[in-house]
């Protein structure tokens, strides 16, 4: 994999920042961030975020946290706007017909929801859902979250192997009306991209000590 992407700064923590797609990634976040491009979906997010944490625990440098960031659908949120993940689930595992609860990973007890990190108290919050489908319509019926994506739960399976934690930042692109064409996804991206790179702007503060006065 090659490495044309780069560890980002916020206040005293040090992030890899994850994103799934190009169209995601417009002029506001390129000017303040190199994100690692997974890929869509949950296989491409595991496979490219565990590759690399491997390769920067190797080389004695796995940064303070992992930040999932990309557009997200829901049919209940406000449109363009940015959450914080306050928990994440993964909606296609499914092995209930072996008794094991909707969402769990058989032999993972606790997997069927995972807490992520704690952000800027500004940033709304919301719970996400992780699957390798593209939500539309009535499947949201089926859901129990208020957003969906494809690749924040795998992250966060990922980046648990090497002890980092992840905050996930999601604009909602989609989920007021039917998906049927392309554009229905990317044309909200170029207002979802601004609104992430100021999610990004307040990390600075939300991770920079507060000056205490002298006594």
């Amino acid at each position: 994999m090659s490495r044309d992407w780069a560890l980002s700064r916020f206040g005293s923590k040090t992030a890899l920042c994850a994103m799934a797609a190009e169209p995601e990634y417009g002029p506001a976040l390129r000017a303040r961030i190199r994100p690692l491009m997974t890929g869509v979906g949950p296989v491409e997010a595991a496979s490219a975020v565990g590759h690399v944490l491997a390769e920067l625990k190797a080389a004695g440098d796995l940064p303070d946290l992992v930040i999932s960031l990309g557009s997200a659908g829901s049919r209940t949120l406000d449109h363009v706007r940015v959450y914080r993940v306050s928990n994440v689930a993964y909606r296609d595992m499914d092995a209930s017909v072996l008794g094991f609860p909707k969402g769990e990973t058989p032999f993972l007890p606790g997997s069927a929801i995972l807490p992520l990190m704690e952000g800027p108290r500004s940033v709304p919050t919301a719970r996400l859902a992780t699957g390798a489908s593209v939500v539309s319509g009535v499947a949201y019926d089926g859901v129990d979250a208020d957003m969906v994506d494809m690749e924040t739960y795998a992250v966060v399976r990922a980046a648990a192997r090497f002890g980092v934690p992840v905050m996930g930042l999601r604009g909602v692109s989609d989920g007021r009306t039917d998906l049927t064409e392309l554009r229905h996804w990317t044309d909200a991206l170029a207002e979802i991209d601004l609104r992430l790179a100021e999610a990004l702007d307040l990390l600075h503060d939300h991770f920079t000590p507060a000056a205490t006065e002298p006594a």
